[in-house]
């Protein structure tokens, strides 16, 4: 029998080629994005996340087997922190009572290569924290500072974080749901694909982010790694941060960070 599996992002991207390959499988799923999916939603905003998330409770029939969160950004400014970091963990969090009910529960979030980059150790600080003004108040006068191209990284790595301070918790461990995330490297989807389209701009995301095996990604190499973290056969694995990048993480950061 197909599982109900929540996809966030579903519209476009890995969202959408994770809620494809889920459909072709027999699962019923219930896309979460701005336009285009069963449930329209903005997740930059506390109302708009909790109503995100009572719709898919609703249209899930209150019993979520998995949950997808694929939406985000790359936009230098303060979204990447609405959307990346609270719209994600807001969301899993109201969702979560849903996911207890199932038989074999498991979330997965798409976090990124760029978590190992540049950041705002403030920002990344205050998302810890649950403190989304400060963090916004912080992101704001990063831009202002001319370094808004931290934000994405800083939204990722605190992403990355949240994951492995949440996976061992009662609420997540305790109640059986592997908490998870897949982090790509250059992915070929509609909001790199201005970047990728001229010379300069590949020369540019290749030396950030060299990627030896196969280049750069299509989306459904990501979406087979989520669905499968999303599966009952994932018993054990939880709170790891899969590097989906081509071996641009070993590339950059090679083996003496184990």
């Amino acid at each position: 029998m197909g599982r109900r599996v929540v996809v966030t992002g579903a519209a476009s991207g890995i969202g959408a080629a994770t809620a494809g390959l889920l459909r072709r499988r027999g699962d019923e799923v219930i896309g979460v994005d701005l336009h285009d999916a069963e449930v329209v939603a903005d997740l930059s905003t506390p109302e708009g996340r909790q109503a995100a998330a009572t719709a898919a409770l609703r249209a899930a029939g209150g019993v979520v087997d998995a949950v997808a969160a694929c939406a985000g950004t790359a936009a230098p400014t303060e979204a990447s922190i609405r959307v990346n970091y609270f719209g994600v963990v807001e969301f899993l969090d109201a969702l979560r009572p849903g996911l207890a009910r199932a038989a074999a529960p498991r979330a997965a979030v798409v976090s990124s290569i760029s978590a190992t980059q540049p950041h705002d150790a403030g920002v990344v600080a205050a998302c810890a924290g649950r403190d989304e003004e400060r963090a916004l108040e912080l992101a704001r006068k990063t831009v202002a500072d001319g370094h808004g191209q931290w934000l994405y990284a800083s939204s990722k790595l605190a992403l990355a974080r949240w994951v492995r301070r949440t996976c061992v918790t009662p609420e997540w461990a305790g109640a059986g749901i592997p908490l998870n995330a897949v982090a790509p490297g250059v992915v070929v989807t509609p909001m790199i694909e201005p970047l990728l389209a001229t010379a300069e701009g590949r020369e540019l995301m290749d030396r950030a982010v060299p990627m030896p095996l196969h280049g750069h990604a299509p989306p459904e190499a990501i979406a087979h790694a989520l669905i499968w973290l999303l599966g009952p056969e994932n018993t054990h694995l939880t709170g790891q941060v899969v590097f989906v990048d081509g071996g641009a993480d070993a590339t950059l950061r090679g083996e003496e960070i184990f």
